[in-house]
């Protein structure tokens, strides 16, 4: 396996409220009234807020009724996760036309490694200006940038800037940019952060004016590491990956479906035609999404990463249905997507089966259909290919006995 790509000097491209922002990019004349997302997995309580409804004191957290009584005029939006996360991935692959090395932590933050970079844009400002380019233009006014070696000073200077400015930090000169900052820069937990005010620690200088022997003995390992970062002991460089090409199998109800018994059906026949693709043999199954849009529009989006990389379709539809129990779609579900995002080498039985003959038949059939499907795709100018499978034997309705899945061979 090749190594991660890295990169000391990083650039850091901060979006806050990243999914608030792609609300208000596709709702005209949003951004001046108060508004309020509401929570993913409840929408009973507020994900993000606007600043005027922050104004009217309104915060993240609140419940639906708590926040209508301090603002009769808040606007609520049901979120829509698979939007933001298909801008944000738009994004990254716009930031990987300016550098192979870009790094995505969470949603609307990411950085991009600048080593080597001088010799194609030139200094440090003109490399921020290619980035900024990037950025689409209506995130162009809240997009935060910031410039210097490693993560944590890129991340501290962004966190500096004003909306759709950027703050650069030059080689040397870390530890006085970093002394003036406050401890809330830091990645600490409340309760980390509510013992450092008690002993007066307050800016980073502060805090790496204290021996490190002292804080470690109070904090412990997180205590070295926060000392360290104050310090500008530390100097994380960005890691660069290789996404894979994700394995995708999708499937269409006939009517909205809402039952979770039928969704959990459906999940795992998602999965069993997923485990089937042959880029899947030989390898195990370690990062799965899985998203839904939903009846009138919105959409409902779970990733998890799995802790043993596996190809049994149980272990891998079981966090799947977890989320589905406890944090379920709220509307009704039109299309249920899956996709298999990351892969680990398998054991040495499926390596074997991945090489047998019989294997290599199978690669050279499916070849043929996918040129014969492309095909296809591009002289009607969309998908039309499908398989009709049972999701519901038991109903008397042929429209909820049956539904549509993509083929995609």
């Amino acid at each position: 396996m090749s190594r991660r790509p890295t990169s000391s000097l990083a650039a850091c491209v901060w979006i806050p409220l990243f999914p608030l922002r792609c609300e208000e990019a596709r709702h005209e004349g949003l951004a001046p009234s108060p508004t309020a997302l509401l929570a993913p997995d409840t929408t009973r309580k507020l994900w993000q807020v606007s600043s005027p409804a922050r104004h009217a004191g309104v915060k993240p957290g609140m419940t639906v009724s708590q926040a209508i009584g301090l603002c009769p005029t808040l606007r609520l939006i049901e979120p829509d996760p698979v939007h933001y996360d298909d801008r944000f991935a738009t994004l990254l692959a716009a930031l990987n036309e300016v550098s192979p090395v870009v790094e995505a932590p969470e949603l609307g933050l990411a950085y991009v490694g600048t080593d080597g970079l001088e010799g194609i844009h030139g200094a440090p400002a003109m490399i921020i200006e290619a980035i900024r380019q990037t950025v689409r233009p209506s995130d162009r006014p809240t997009v935060r940038l910031g410039w210097g070696t490693g993560k944590f000073v890129a991340w501290v200077a962004a966190t500096r800037a004003k909306p759709g400015e950027s703050v650069s930090v030059i080689s040397g000169e870390e530890g006085e940019f970093l002394a003036a900052q406050p401890i809330a820069v830091l990645p600490l937990d409340s309760d980390t952060h509510r013992r450092f005010r008690q002993l007066g620690i307050r800016t980073l200088g502060a805090l790496a004016a204290l021996p490190e022997e002292g804080i470690t003995a109070q904090f412990g390992a997180m205590g070295r590491r926060l000392w360290q970062l104050a310090a500008g002991r530390v100097t994380e460089p960005v890691e660069g990956h290789i996404a894979p090409e994700p394995i995708v199998a999708a499937l269409s109800f006939f009517t909205p479906v809402g039952e979770r018994e039928l969704l959990g059906h459906s999940l795992d026949q998602l999965i069993a035609r997923a485990l089937k693709h042959p880029r899947r043999i030989g390898w195990r199954v370690h990062a799965v999404r899985l998203r839904a849009g939903l009846e009138g529009g919105g959409s409902w989006l779970t990733t998890h990463l799995l802790k043993d990389p596996t190809a049994d379709g149980d272990r891998i539809a079981a966090p799947l249905k977890t989320r589905l129990e406890q944090s379920p779609p709220t509307g009704a579900v039109e299309r249920l997507v899956l996709e298999f995002t990351a892969f680990a080498p398998g054991t040495t039985e499926l390596q074997l089966f991945a090489r047998d003959a019989q294997a290599a038949a199978r690669a050279g059939q499916q070849r043929a259909l996918q040129s014969a499907a492309r095909e296809i795709r591009m002289r009607v100018k969309r998908a039309v290919l499908y398989h009709i499978i049972e999701v519901q034997p038991w109903s008397r309705l042929p429209e909820r006995r049956y539904a549509l899945i993509d083929y995609e061979p």
